[in-house]
């Protein structure tokens, strides 16, 4: 194996490969990244065993083989050495021998016969979608996720395509968020997958270009995604989805608009004075008012009021103002659309014409 490439050609493919790798593994070699050359590509392979990244990139090499290399320690080498620089990459030895101007650098190697196919069942599934549309998608939905809940299903993010239909949803049981959009074709099915979280983090890294398609595969317990030069995989959450469509079928108090810039600037500034663990801020809605107020056990206080498009029985409510900022945050409209439930268990942010994008967040008690 001997072979030269441009660093910038090397990067960011390797960058990618190596934030899906653990930096504390039970298996030393999940520590290393596959390197396969052939005549063409050469190959760069990176695991956890729970998903897994795939990088070709062109290349005229005068040798083929295939090794395994600490990622990290290979990354930072690389990242460090002057821009364009032309590295020469040579096995020699069982070393891997990396050269660039008068840098040298020697790296141990683990065999290639040794590193861990990642298993894959046979894909039932399959459709394209832009990457930009599935981009805007996950940013939509992915801080909603939770992380170490103990409710795993709720560590992921639900896929549910209905024929030309596109429908992501994440919550972390405080909050949650819908984001629904056409895909662009008849898929001719309609099936539900939860994506882990982990996964869906690190696709959503990989959407740079919005003008791409994604080839998307998928089983009941895999997926598999081809955009550019990638192939990205992952094993899916074996559980069911918990059946959110009840909280749409509950009586609503008459709808709040407000200017989405000016909620969140007086949210900002109210939670200054919020408790720090739990940043309740209570909102007392009135005909055409909106008054947003906050104290902290330092007996700190703050309040605001907001001129708001209200006409109804007044509503004394309280939430976490992070979760709103992060609604809030995401819509796209200059109009923000609050519908709290008559019984006060929840609160629909939305925009006021499309509803492509629905944020739902659970109240507090002060």
């Amino acid at each position: 194996m001997n072979f030269i490439i441009n660093r910038e050609d090397l990067l960011v493919p390797l960058q990618q490969i190596v934030s899906i790798i653990e930096k504390r593994q039970t298996m030393p070699i999940l520590s290393n990244i596959l390197i396969v050359v052939n005549e063409k590509y050469l190959v760069l392979t990176g695991t956890d065993l729970e998903i897994q990244l795939i990088a070709k990139i062109n290349l005229n090499s005068s040798g083929t083989g295939e090794i395994t290399i600490p990622a990290r320690k290979f990354l930072d080498i690389i990242r460090l050495l002057t821009n364009e620089a032309e590295i020469k990459i040579e096995l020699s030895n069982e070393k891997v021998k990396v050269s660039s101007g008068r840098s040298r650098f020697s790296l141990s190697t683990l065999a290639a016969n040794n590193y861990p196919e990642f298993s894959e069942s046979n894909f039932e599934n399959q459709f394209l979608i832009n990457a930009g549309k599935m981009k805007k998608a996950l940013d939509k939905t992915v801080f909603c996720m939770a992380n170490q809940d103990v409710r795993y299903y709720l560590n992921g993010l639900l896929l549910h395509i209905s024929n030309s239909k596109l429908k992501l949803v994440a919550s972390d049981g405080h909050r949650l968020s819908i984001y629904e959009d056409n895909i662009g074709a008849a898929t001719g099915y309609e099936t539900r997958i939860i994506l882990p979280r982990k996964g869906v983090v690190e696709l959503s890294r990989l959407l740079d270009d919005e003008d791409s398609e994604l080839n998307i595969q998928f089983s009941n317990s895999n997926i598999k995604i081809q955009i550019k030069e990638y192939v990205f995989s992952a094993k899916l959450v074996d559980s069911k989805y918990p059946d959110f469509s009840k909280v749409f079928e509950q009586p609503f108090f008459n709808q709040i608009h407000v200017q989405k810039q000016l909620l969140k600037e007086a949210l900002t500034r109210v939670a200054i004075l919020s408790n720090e663990k739990f940043k309740g801020v209570t909102f007392e809605v009135t005909n055409g008012l909106l008054k947003l107020s906050s104290h902290n056990p330092e007996h700190d206080e703050a309040e605001e009021e907001l001129i708001i498009e209200y006409q109804g029985e007044p509503i004394s409510i309280a939430f976490n103002s992070q979760y709103l900022l992060d609604a809030v945050s995401n819509l796209d409209s200059e109009l923000a659309v609050l519908s709290i439930a008559s019984n006060s268990s929840s609160c629909f942010v939305e925009e006021p014409e499309q509803q492509l994008y629905r944020f739902i967040v659970m109240p507090m008690r002060l």
